[in-house]
């Protein structure tokens, strides 16, 4: 089967999933988007909206809010918060699409992932963000090298499957990488969520834009960062990608110098928009109390 006989469905319709479809769109490739509520009344009236320079254009999208058993596809992309992930896996336990892609953060693996879906799961890790205002998605897509959308078997072996999805970010003509260790990968990354993005909110509200840039929260990060790290290479987890390890070397000095100009970047200040801050303060606790206990059931405290 060619790329573009390919069906893709995108099974939520939030930043990530939108930017993917859009992407996907654009090749010529068979997508369809699965919404709820408002959103999916926004997609089918409108399109998939985008602002690109300054400029709300828009694109036709499929769009489901209900998805049958026997209606298959390919590839199906899950792009939803981590603590979404199991309920959006339940909502495709029946569905026969033989490949389910989970472009979501995880700090503990993916035996429950597993115990919903089999072998059909494909993790993923996604390598863009932004926000949706008033239908209007405001993608932020990092430039080619500084970071790709990560995906491979739980195996680490290089199937057909992991093949074929390479060959569907090649045709969108996006970043992409084959990764032998997902399970480290998302781990590693988890710490890296947990440490900078739990740095901005502070027992369930966000910090302000003074509190956020000060030394203090430099230091938070630094710490949490180096103590999560070393937990989990004592629980047996590898750093990965292993240029997390330079972490673990450097001064905290010069690590709180970085993070106290990266808490001045606009991205921070995104971060701290409430429409963003509230979910993803419930994705970092989630994560957080998770790789709390998986390190706890191996006798680690960070």
């Amino acid at each position: 089967m060619s790329v573009k006989q390919n069906r893709i469905l995108i099974f939520g319709a939030g930043v990530i999933g939108s930017i993917y479809a859009m992407k996907f769109i654009e090749a010529g490739l068979d997508v369809t988007m699965f919404a709820r509520s408002n959103r999916f009344k926004t997609l089918k009236e409108n399109g998939l909206q985008y602002n690109e320079k300054g400029t709300v254009k828009s694109i036709k999208v499929n769009v489901i809010d209900k998805l049958e058993n026997d209606d298959v596809y390919d590839f199906i992309f899950v792009t939803v918060r981590y603590d979404q992930s199991e309920s959006a896996l339940l909502a495709l336990k029946d569905n026969q699409s033989k490949n389910i892609v989970t472009m979501t953060n995880s700090s503990i693996g993916f035996s429950t992932w597993q115990d919903i879906v089999g072998d059909r799961l494909l993790p993923g890790f996604p390598s863009v963000g932004g926000q949706i205002k008033d239908g209007i998605l405001y993608a932020r897509i990092p430039p080619k090298g500084l970071i790709a959308t990560m995906f491979g078997e739980i195996s680490g072996l290089e199937t057909d499957r992991v093949k074929n999805l390479a060959k569907l970010f090649k045709a969108a003509k996006f970043p992409y990488a084959i990764n032998k260790d997902m399970k480290a990968y998302l781990i590693t990354h988890s710490v890296s969520d947990i440490a900078l993005l739990g740095s901005l909110y502070f027992e369930n509200r966000i910090s302000d834009e003074k509190t956020a840039r000060t030394r203090k929260t430099a230091q938070k990060i630094t710490s949490t960062l180096k103590a999560y790290l070393r937990a989990i290479q004592k629980a047996g987890v590898s750093i990965n990608p292993s240029a997390f390890k330079i972490v673990l070397k450097f001064p905290n000095l010069i690590l709180e110098f970085f993070f106290m100009m990266w808490l001045r970047t606009k991205m921070v200040k995104d971060m701290m928009l409430p429409d963003y801050a509230n979910n993803a303060n419930n994705e970092v606790v989630k994560l957080n109390n998770d790789l709390l206990k998986f390190l706890s059931q191996k006798g680690i405290t960070p």
